[in-house]
């Protein structure tokens, strides 16, 4: 990517810009202020993204975020899933409202130290299409960041949706260089493929991959808690040590997710012991390590 584009609304990931100009011409974007105070109190941002959809990436952000919050530290959980918010369902916080002023809103408290945004507050009713294109997805996003009072934070965890398009574009232009990336496949191949592309996005908008995480490997048994291995396994660990970026671990496919997911309950408080439990705090501790 040019470096004159890097700043551009209209860059992509592949090196160059939509907008169909010369990349010399984007120049330095005059820096947004109100953006750069909330960033200065945000210790860590994390972001969250996946080559493909249906690999559970929005899960396990909301139990990456639910862990450090367990953990004692404050943090502030984002869904820029614009087209399919899944946050507050995942959270049972559908029916929560942000608090709205004219020149901010307050994140919906899920705890006393964890925090949710979402467009799926903002909606009138689950039926409603989000029908945008770029650029509004780009000022709904900075906004979230912008607007949204989140206060002195230890980690804001950013949920984007699968693939390297507007929004985990828009996300990482917003965050900044520091943001630093966890991805999430499944131990399938085409899912793995997938992962490629997004840590060579990662690389060239600058932002360090801080893992990659395999989710829904193997099955863990409901009556003797043993996980069994349904399909191939290992895949995204040899992805990671093929293009040389951590391997966070594994989360196996474990029925109590699924449960936990559309009851809105917190798994790793209801079943802190379980393996998939465990998993998720094994996976969070270099996060926790970041300080």
């Amino acid at each position: 990517m040019s470096k004159g584009c890097k700043g551009c609304p209209s860059a992509s990931a592949s090196g160059g810009c939509s907008s169909g100009h010369d990349p010399k011409s984007c120049g330095d974007k005059p820096v947004d202020e109100k953006i750069a105070n909330t960033l200065s109190r945000i210790k860590h941002k994390i972001v969250v993204l996946s080559g493909k959809g249906g690999v559970g990436k929005s899960t396990v952000s909301a139990n990456i975020a639910m862990a450090l919050a367990l953990a004692g530290k404050k943090v502030g959980l984002l869904d820029v899933d614009i087209h399919g918010p899944s946050i507050p369902r995942l959270l049972s916080l559908q029916d929560s409202k942000p608090h709205i002023e004219p020149d901010h809103m307050e994140p919906v408290p899920y705890s006393h130290n964890l925090w949710v945004m979402s467009l799926g507050f903002l909606i009138p009713d689950k039926e409603t299409a989000v029908i945008w294109r770029g650029p509004m997805k780009l000022g709904l996003i900075k906004q979230f960041v912008r607007d949204v009072t989140w206060g002195d934070l230890d980690y804001l965890v950013t949920d984007c949706p699968p693939g390297t398009g507007d929004e985990p574009l828009a996300a990482l232009q917003t965050l900044g260089q520091e943001a630093k990336a966890v991805i999430v496949t499944t131990p399938q191949g085409v899912a793995v493929d997938d992962v490629r592309r997004s840590v060579t996005f990662c690389n060239q908008m600058g932002n360090e991959v801080l893992g990659i995480v395999e989710n829904m490997s193997g099955f863990v048994c409901p009556n003797c808690n043993t996980t069994h291995d349904i399909f191939n396994s290992g895949g995204g660990e040899k992805l990671a040590r093929e293009m040389g970026v951590r391997f966070l671990g594994r989360i196996p496919m474990d029925p109590e997710v699924v449960r936990s997911g559309d009851e809105g309950f917190a798994l790793l408080k209801v079943q802190s012991e379980s393996p998939t439990a465990q998993a998720i705090k094994k996976i969070v501790e270099p996060i926790l390590a970041l300080g």
